[in-house]
């Protein structure tokens, strides 16, 4: 942990290399075009740094939530590089959408029809994703309006659909019967719209297999480690390692409680490391008494979280390293070579999606071209 990072309680260092990795990785198992969900600040790991990295690599298509997240990340990106926002453009920000250089992904009727509006306007056709609703219920146009595009095109009027897309709901469960299900209701559906592109799948959908795939898929959480593989070994490479220095140790007897509420109580004399990050950090207080730390000199031992993960600190029993030094300012993982992503969520009774986006802004952060994380 160089100077800087020790001016805050944890460093967060960020290996782009590895999600360059990664993207290389998806794009060889698929057989159409691989393009990037780059939502919540890459996921929390930077849009602005993490998307040149992944053009660089070569990534054509972005895809975001909100207008203001592709408004943000249009400078970072080449014009000729497409963003989509996939939650399309609020209303009466038409306009604004287009001229940020942004394409929307149109999930309504209203979406569509305001669209459709501003291409009236302008006498030129706007290019346009369409977005279906396959089973999942959260975002697309319902099989309804599907048929009645189908037999009303004007519905389409001025509007230049680039591909047509849904997405999957439970992708990280393979034999889960929605799969097959969602797959059947976007083939049944696409083929009532005209021959488009499709897109189906993102990061776990990718591993159920080629039939999934069709022509572009948009992985997310997998570039950057998470496992889209559940109960499997992960297949992407670690991006991320988090580290907290130690702001003091002390030696408590038999009996005694540790921090909020004295949710642990020491069964024999326990030294303890107190760390500086906590649940103002993104570090989950459900992961009090349950989540593990490592000192990287004895990446052998891992070492319990006890008691109630605070808004500033969390405590570490480092007992069994016996006489081994442990000063101020010493870094521990809690997430990194010892301590994946996903086994420091699960610690937290949560997935790596929510604990890699939590992760704030009070950390040090450092990117780096590999060797990081892994």
């Amino acid at each position: 942990m160089d100077i800087a990072a020790q001016w805050a309680g944890g460093a967060l260092t960020i290996d782009l290399a590895a999600i360059a990795a990664n993207y290389r990785t998806l794009q060889s198992v698929v057989g159409g075009e691989c393009g990037a969900a780059i939502k919540a600040d890459a996921y929390g790991l930077g849009a602005l740094t993490v998307g040149p990295t992944l053009e660089k690599a070569g990534c054509r298509r972005f895809f975001v939530a909100h207008l203001s997240e592709g408004v943000a990340l249009r400078p970072a990106i080449s014009r000729d590089i497409s963003i989509f926002v996939l939650h399309g453009p609020p209303p009466g920000t038409s306009r604004d959408l287009l001229e940020a250089g942004l394409t929307p992904v149109l999930n309504s009727v209203e979406q569509l029809a305001e669209w459709r509006a501003l291409a009236a306007s302008l006498g030129r056709m706007l290019p346009a994703v369409i977005q279906i609703d396959s089973g999942m219920a959260r975002f697309g146009l319902t099989a309804e309006i599907v048929t009645n595009i189908a037999n009303d095109p004007g519905m389409l009027a001025g509007v230049k659909p680039l591909f047509v897309m849904s997405h999957l709901a439970c992708a990280d469960e393979p034999q889960h019967p929605a799969n097959a299900a969602q797959l059947a209701a976007f083939l049944r559906l696409t083929a009532l719209l005209p021959e488009l592109p499709r897109s189906l799948a993102a990061s776990s959908g990718i591993f159920l297999g080629l039939d999934w795939h069709f022509d572009i898929v948009r992985p997310g959480a997998a570039l950057y480690g998470v496992n889209p593989t559940p109960g499997r070994p992960n297949p992407m490479r670690p991006v991320v390692r988090l580290q907290a220095r130690v702001i003091q140790t002390r030696d408590i007897p038999t009996g005694q409680t540790v921090g909020y509420g004295g949710l642990f109580t020491a069964a024999r004399p326990t030294r303890v490391a107190l760390l500086g990050i906590g649940y103002g950090d993104g570090f989950h207080r459900a992961a009090s008494n349950r989540g593990r730390a490592v000192l990287p000199s004895h990446p052998e031992t891992h070492l319990p979280i006890i008691g109630r993960v605070s808004m500033d600190s969390l405590a570490v029993d480092i007992t069994d390293l016996g006489g081994s030094p442990v000063s101020a300012g010493t870094p521990f993982d809690l997430i990194g070579p010892h301590i994946s992503l996903d086994e420091a969520a699960a610690a937290a009774g949560t997935i790596g999606y929510e604990l890699l986006t939590d992760l704030g802004g009070r950390y040090h952060r450092s990117y780096t071209q590999g060797h990081t994380a892994s």
